[in-house]
């Protein structure tokens, strides 16, 4: 049972639900119109022992290398936060309902990640991914093949070929908006 209150967004003010039915995730804790959080926990997720309360930043996505052992895949897509106010980097898994588009945005170097904070994430693991996993993140966030995405990211001049490995026109239409 979700025992955590509907809120509404610190950064975009949109009001947003956190019933598991449409999140699908237990610890609801960033908006899914805008990504940007609040920094609730501090030990774990979902203990909302934070003192902080400041908005969380978006700066990139990564990969949560999972330690169950029959997990299959190569991990699980997590958006990275950077607290506004104490600095704290946290990652945060990905929900049924957050947009797409905003999560490739994420890709690339870190926005607004200095050197300090880089650091800082590769001392704890925390590899951002970069705009060569472009194709696969893209693939995973709209459910569609990889081999599609990467098709319809690069772009193609083969319809036949593209109808085969899946790559259809709302793929089309998502990954070339985001070249």
């Amino acid at each position: 049972m979700n025992t955590e209150p509907d809120f509404r967004c610190l950064h975009c003010r949109q009001y947003v639900i956190t019933d598991p039915a449409y999140s699908g995730v237990q610890n609801r804790n960033h908006c899914p119109f805008c990504l940007w959080s609040k920094h609730l926990d501090l030990y774990k997720a979902g203990d909302r022992l934070a003192a902080c309360k400041a908005k969380m930043k978006p700066v990139g996505l990564t990969v949560k290398q999972r330690q169950k052992r029959y997990a299959a895949g190569h991990g699980e897509l997590m958006v990275v936060h950077l607290c506004t106010g104490c600095e704290k980097v946290s990652i945060n898994r990905i929900a049924a309902d957050d947009r797409a588009d905003l999560l490739v945005e994420l890709l690339g170097d870190g926005r607004g990640v200095g050197e300090e904070t880089r650091a800082i994430l590769e001392a704890s693991g925390i590899r951002l991914l970069g705009s060569r996993e472009t194709a696969r993140t893209a693939a995973h966030v709209c459910g569609v093949a990889e081999e599609a995405a990467r098709i319809a990211w690069a772009g193609s001049n083969d319809p036949a070929h593209d109808h085969a490995v899946g790559v259809d026109e709302r793929t089309m239409h998502f990954c070339t908006g985001y070249r």
